[in-house]
């Protein structure tokens, strides 16, 4: 179209990118009425994972402590939210750490840790209201962690998933 020359090469340094967070005087968070810095992973500009996978049953647990919340997908920004088939209520997705999770035949993930939030859960987004008491009630019951985070093991260019294509494999070595 333009006619000129492209040349694709590597960064001679990958910068890493940082981020501030700032932590609400809310008991049970790590850090009380303060401003922190962290880094992304490597090459990134993620927080702390390519993927944020939440389950129903940790939003339906949360909404049982704490009523008067609206506990909604769009308040913690996940890539992936799994529907728990049973109607357990708890943080389940925690018992997956160090696991692998197949989507389909070709889609792997390994499950490396918990999802810290933080005061951005709190703020209004579209019709949900601010409201620190999302973030004071995952302090006070999940350690201020909602959700878990996973890197991608195997992939397919493009994949439709259902429910119904979720598996827990064996714990990857």
């Amino acid at each position: 179209m333009f006619n000129r020359g492209v040349k694709f090469s590597a960064l001679a340094d990958v910068q890493t990118g940082t981020a501030e967070e700032y932590w609400p005087d809310i008991e049970g968070l790590e850090h009380r009425e303060a401003v922190t810095d962290f880094g992304f992973p490597e090459g990134t500009f993620f927080d702390c994972a390519l993927v944020h996978l939440l389950t129903t049953a940790t939003l339906d647990r949360l909404r049982e402590l704490y009523p008067q919340g609206r506990f909604e997908v769009r308040r913690f920004r996940p890539n992936i939210v799994v529907e728990v088939a049973d109607g357990e209520k708890d943080f389940v997705e925690n018992a997956w750490i160090g696991q692998t999770l197949a989507i389909g035949d070709t889609v792997r993930l390994s499950v490396t840790g918990q999802c810290p939030r933080c005061v951005m859960t709190t703020l209004p987004r579209g019709d949900l209201p601010k409201d620190a008491g999302i973030l004071r009630t995952a302090a006070q019951h999940c350690g201020a962690n909602v959700g878990i985070y996973a890197s991608i093991l195997s992939a397919a260019r493009s994949a439709a998933v259902t429910p119904s294509d979720w598996n827990k494999s064996t714990p990857s070595a």
